[in-house]
């Protein structure tokens, strides 16, 4: 092997450590102390490295203590910010800051994944391996330079040149209306199920809603307003429905047997038919005429008995003679009657 070669080979990890140098000073705003943290966070765990004792070498330690110190860091900057607003105000603006999206495109914006070790590497890697590797990074810095370095990073680097802080604060993202937009496009019955309400210390209302889809239990959001409290049961619940499956094969189940009752017909269908009986046929006029002779035959044998005209009760087969004292009261009743 020639001088020549063999000099270019030990200047090859030289170049690449410093060409490694180069770019985090870029993202970070200052030279690593220990290369090794970043090394660390730049190793996807798909290469599938092992150290000499046999346990794997990524980035997923660190990311670990990266997510935790991005809250702290995070929340610290956003409570120093916003002097005086409420705490689900707060929550909320950090949890956008710290988002797995959010991260992901500060990465790439970045050019972190340009660095990240993959096994399928590539100049574009999704924003959820390179969320994942910013988390590692600041895990990385807290290991190198601690505490104080995150915040610093995060206030300069970030919010200085990639972040409007007030723009991510004020920006609503109306996830009730995205879910109801998911459900309206698969035809599933939504609903918001209001759980309690009650008050704080300081006698402001809480609310607590559950979505429910199909009438399966979705997340539960609580919340200052309704609103509030069901557009954290929404994100939630959008959230679940992403990552897992049986969440939505269970919707979709109750779903097609919903569908599959109404669709069902009812076992005793009424009968649309009138009955005729205004119309009269020739036996039953025949029949009815009958009925009515008969009827007239008995009025008028009951008309002879009952009708004073017809009475014949006070004559008898043979009549009395009357006394000579009946005649001369008849006599002298029909004189005085005349006068």
């Amino acid at each position: 092997m020639r001088l020549k070669d063999i000099i270019d080979r030990i200047r090859l990890p030289f170049r690449k450590e410093k060409e490694l140098f180069s770019s985090l000073y870029g993202i970070l705003g200052f030279y690593p102390r220990n290369i090794d943290y970043y090394k660390m966070a730049l190793m996807h765990k798909s290469i599938r490295k092992r150290n000499d004792k046999g346990k794997p070498l990524n980035n997923e330690r660190l990311e670990f203590l990266g997510d935790a110190i991005l809250d702290a860091a995070v929340g610290y900057i956003v409570y120093r910010h916003y002097e005086g607003k409420r705490e689900g105000f707060l929550t909320n603006t950090r949890s956008k800051l710290v988002s797995r999206e959010t991260l992901g495109k500060l990465a790439n914006e970045m050019g972190l994944g340009g660095l990240l070790l993959s096994a399928s590497h590539s100049t574009s890697h999704n924003s959820y391996v390179e969320g994942n590797a910013f988390e590692a990074l600041v895990g990385a810095i807290y290991l190198d330079r601690g505490y104080d370095a995150c915040l610093e990073f995060f206030e300069k680097q970030i919010l200085g040149k990639y972040i409007d802080i007030d723009k991510v604060a004020f920006k609503e993202v109306n996830f009730k209306s995205k879910l109801l937009e998911w459900s309206q496009k698969n035809r599933v019955r939504q609903e918001f199920r209001m759980l309690k309400q009650k008050t704080d210390e300081n006698g402001s209302p809480i609310f607590s809603f559950q979505v429910l889809l199909e009438g399966v239990e979705g997340e539960k959001g609580s919340g200052y307003s309704k609103k509030e409290a069901q557009q954290r049961a929404s994100k939630d619940t959008l959230q679940r429905l992403k990552r897992e499956p049986q969440f939505v094969d269970a919707i979709f189940a109750a779903k097609t047997e919903r569908t599959k009752m109404e669709e069902e017909p009812a076992m005793a269908v009424p009968d649309t038919e009138q009955e005729q009986d205004f119309i009269v046929s020739a036996r039953s006029q025949e029949s009815g005429d009958k009925r009515e002779g008969e009827k007239e035959r008995r009025s008028r044998e009951t008309k002879e008995v009952s009708d004073p005209e017809f009475d014949l009760s006070d004559i008898t087969a043979t009549p009395k003679e009357k006394t000579r004292e009946e005649i001369i009261a008849e006599a002298e009743a029909t004189a005085f009657a005349e006068e």
